[in-house]
């Protein structure tokens, strides 16, 4: 019996556990949110989990700092949860007190997350972030030059291991310092430079633990933080191993088997499938949720911490459902985007000793 175009995707999207459903729910959530250019004016809370979610109350990393510059600017993918953009913003302070000249800053998430239209599957929640293993240049790039510039790639594709010649002690002092943060939980490397740590590294490996294996990340590392207070919907991953890592699990890397061609290269995505009715409910609430006047009025600046973090949890102090834009299930009273109090200069911290 043949097929018809829609009972063909019904079957395919039933054997990926997606299931079909009418009107808005039908509509493929990449093309949603990928369509979204400003996050919500509302307070910050990741929902789901990191390859099926969304998150409220984002806000964008500034394109330059002193020590940091954004990639790819086109694809407007520097936003985040409140707390990961501070993050990424003290990693860049703190590496560069160790030494290393400055971020080259990836992928965040879209401005309300959700799935992309190309790349990651995760990056959905706020909640990761990709750093380049290449330096910021000593001379500003244009934003010409950041969109074409192409990234060094840290690792032989034939024998999966690191390229000696490329591997600066920076660089481990540079992943050494992004897992020091209790807020992190992992950072994926691809296999051949968690062999390189793991082969080097003396002293202190209890920070070995975070550098997990993964498949690609050759030329950036992939940081992600746990859920945030304020974010009941989000849904934490297990923890990492107690041990280094750095045993047969890894080894299994270094065999044929992760490296097989896949059976089936031409089968579909789960981010090109997914429709709304795969993501959590809430999720439909941030699409309709309204926005900040500017990208530059969603841009943390620094100083204090930023007001959608401040917001007290919704279970604590329950706010009214704001009813703008249709974004009922997301507390309004709490706005990312109101004026930071004027906190004076900020004093510089000492630095922290090394491990």
């Amino acid at each position: 019996m043949r097929l018809g175009k829609k009972s063909l995707l019904a079957a395919v999207l039933g054997l990926l556990g997606l299931a079909v459903q009418p009107a808005f729910s039908e509509e493929r959530a990449k093309d949603l949110f990928g369509a979204e250019k400003l996050p919500t004016a509302t307070a910050a809370q990741s929902i789901g989990f990191y390859s099926k979610g969304c998150f409220a109350g984002g806000v964008a990393i500034p394109m330059d700092g002193p020590t940091w510059e954004v990639m790819r600017p086109s694809r407007n993918r520097r936003w985040g949860h409140p707390a990961m953009i501070a993050l990424i913003e003290k990693l860049s302070r703190d590496a560069a007190a160790d030494g290393w000249p400055g971020l080259l800053i990836g992928d965040i998430s879209q401005p309300r997350g959700g799935p992309m239209m190309t790349g990651h599957a995760s990056h959905q929640i706020g909640l990761d972030a990709d750093v380049w293993l290449t330096p910021m240049p000593s001379r500003p790039l244009s934003m010409a030059q950041r969109e074409s510039m192409s990234a060094t790639l840290m690792v032989d594709e034939k024998t999966h291991l690191v390229k000696d010649a490329l591997w600066k002690p920076q660089h481990t002092a540079l992943l050494k310092r992004a897992a020091s943060y209790p807020e992190v939980e992992r950072i994926l490397v691809n296999p051949g430079i968690k062999k390189k740590l793991c082969d080097t590294v003396k002293g202190d490996r209890t920070w070995l633990r975070k550098i997990r294996p993964f498949w690609g990340h050759d030329y950036h590392f992939h940081m992600r933080i746990g859920c945030q207070p304020g974010s009941p919907n989000c849904k934490a991953q297990e923890t990492t191993p107690d041990d280094d890592g750095c045993g047969k699990p890894l080894a299994w890397w270094f065999t044929e088997e992760p490296w097989r061609p896949n059976k089936n290269p031409d089968a579909p995505k789960a981010r090109d499938v997914m429709t709304m009715a795969n993501l959590p409910k809430e999720c439909r609430a941030v699409l309709e949720a309204p926005g900040p006047e500017s990208a530059e009025a969603a841009t943390y600046h620094g100083g204090a911490v930023p007001v959608a973090v401040a917001a007290p949890e919704p279970e604590a102090s329950p706010q009214p459902a704001s009813t703008a834009g249709g974004g009922g299930d997301l507390p309004g009273a709490a706005n990312a985007f109101a004026a930071t109090p004027r906190m004076g200069a900020p004093v510089p911290r000492p630095r922290p000793p090394a491990n």
